[in-house]
């Protein structure tokens, strides 16, 4: 069933412009510059950055969200669709020869259901400053770490906002100083950080939640300082032929909540409760010509026990499939997590002892058509979390996104149970500009 939900879903983005499954030799240009498109009524929509000084650009999207299972939890809206629009708008402006910058990036999302997931959130907006071998960066910055496909495990910098995706690719903007010096031995990294964010919860309209609300309003803080707290971490990077390889040690707030269950009332709400820990990570990656091996791992003192975790696997690339231009990446990693995922008293980590299988399948066509689909089965008691995201640019400026999200099997006593009627897939239509 889930190989058919893939294909359809690759089927539906393939007929969805005329263009052929073979890519043709043409350059391939960011969204806004598709060859072929209709001159039509889409010609006429203003673009910002022809009157905004520096440069502009960004995106608005219109997106639908449909599930397919009615509601699990009492609060919850009973309607399965979900209506948003959103908008991610980019301002960059720099003087001194490009040495000296400025970048704002605001988000905005409006949904029709839950008024949670309705939210405001400044990206980024900093300065920052190019010297010969260094660099610093002042303000409000988002910064990613990490090499796996399945699970983003040291990427700690920046707060996950969860009521956008499961995948922790949407992150909140996070207040920092962030210096690096560039050198033979590598790229050595420091970033101060204070103005801790809270994680995103969905509200009691809202799906994708655990049995109880999460209250955001009321957060507990291990350290004294609360929000406060100068958060410290330093990095070393650096290129060793096919290897690239990371190690940090960060000190400070912990990303990952765990919740204390309160009783107001009759009503049962979870409180987040953020704790101090030190972590220190490493990352490393080998690049063959169709092979990649990639590995992230921490261990991490401060939640009561040492915690270690880590994640594993390698990408192999088919080039060229079946004598056309489309490639094919062969995708498996392999999860381990020492602490129990069903105790709430420590940040929950669904891939304990988990294996991830998929493909990434890419046409390299001048539409930029993707899919990426896999499953990753927990080895322990069997379930499953299926996931499907398929991409493909239509007309001039437009691109249109498909995902889906499929739950199977999961023990009623394990964290992620709350999800098994929250199978859903998801269309985005985006105008970039």
């Amino acid at each position: 069933m889930k190989v058919c939900w893939s294909l359809c879903l690759w089927f539906a983005l393939s007929i969805a412009s005329a263009s052929p499954l073979v890519a043709e030799e043409e350059e391939v240009d960011e969204p806004g510059e598709v060859a072929g498109a209709p001159a039509g009524w889409l010609s006429l929509l203003p673009s910002p950055r022809s009157v905004v000084p520096g440069d502009l650009r960004g995106f608005l999207a219109i997106e639908s969200r449909v599930f397919f299972h009615e509601e699990q939890f009492a609060g919850q809206r009973q309607d399965s669709g979900i209506f948003s629009l959103l908008t991610q708008p980019e301002w960059y402006f720099d003087w001194n020869d490009g040495d000296d910058s400025i970048l704002f990036t605001p988000f905005f999302r409006y949904d029709s259901v839950d008024p949670e997931r309705t939210h405001f959130d400044i990206r980024e907006f900093y300065y920052l400053h190019v010297g010969d071998d260094w660099e610093v960066r002042a303000g409000i910055g988002q910064v990613f770490w990490g090499v796996t496909e399945s699970q983003h495990l040291i990427d700690i910098v920046n707060q996950w906002d969860s009521v956008e995706d499961l995948d922790r690719e949407d992150k909140l903007g996070q207040p920092m100083v962030h210096g690096t010096l560039i050198r033979d031995l590598g790229n050595f990294e420091v970033l101060v950080m204070s103005g801790f964010r809270e994680r995103t919860f969905p509200g009691a309209r809202g799906r994708l939640r655990p049995p109880f609300v999460v209250d955001q309003d009321a957060a507990i803080f291990e350290s004294d300082l609360d929000q406060a707290q100068v958060d410290v971490v330093g990095r070393w990077s650096h290129t060793l032929g096919d290897f690239d390889v990371a190690l940090y040690h960060f000190y400070g707030t912990n990303r990952d909540p765990s919740f204390v269950p309160d009783l107001q009332g009759e009503t049962i709400r979870l409180l987040p409760h953020y704790s101090v820990i030190n972590q220190t990570a490493v990352e490393a990656q080998y690049t063959g010509p169709d092979l990649l091996l990639k590995l992230e791992a921490y261990g991490r003192d401060g939640e009561g026990s040492y915690r270690a975790a880590f994640v594993a696997g390698f990408e192999y690339t088919l080039v060229g499939l079946c004598d056309t231009a489309a490639d094919l990446g062969l995708v498996s990693e392999f999860h381990f997590d020492s602490q129990d995922g069903r105790n709430l008293g420590v940040p929950y980590n669904p891939f304990e002892r988990d294996l991830f299988v998929g493909f990434r399948l890419t046409k390299n066509d001048v539409q930029s058509s993707a899919l990426l689909a896999g499953v990753i089965v927990d080895v322990d008691d069997g379930g499953r979390y299926w996931t499907v995201e398929a991409s493909r640019r239509l007309w001039d400026s437009f691109k249109l996104e498909i995902d889906l999200r499929l739950f199977d099997d999961i023990p009623g006593e394990d964290f992620a149970s709350s999800l098994l009627k929250d199978d859903f897939i998801q269309a985005r239509l985006a105008w970039y500009f």
